[in-house]
């Protein structure tokens, strides 16, 4: 019980009669818009957490590193 094409028709030229083809334009960009600002935002993001990680992870080897470096000192202290 969907919409036949001709009920979409007449539902599009009622809307561009009320609203204009300008307004519709506006309409379209302004979503446009606000969909690509939203896309950018999720790809900052992914990216901002992928760096986070990475700097996490240097710094997690790093202080394993220093670890080990500091062990195997105490051990020729001992020996």
């Amino acid at each position: 019980m969907g919409f036949s094409w001709q009920q979409l028709l007449i539902l599009l030229l009622v809307v561009i009669v009320i609203f204009g083809t300008k307004k519709l334009r506006n309409i379209g960009s302004d979503l446009g818009g606000a969909v690509k600002d939203f896309k950018k935002a999720m790809k900052d993001e992914s990216s901002k957490g992928t760096e986070q990680t990475d700097a996490e992870f240097k710094k997690i080897e790093e202080d394993g590193v220093e670890s080990v470096k500091a062990e195997k000192a105490k051990e020729k202290e001992q020996a």
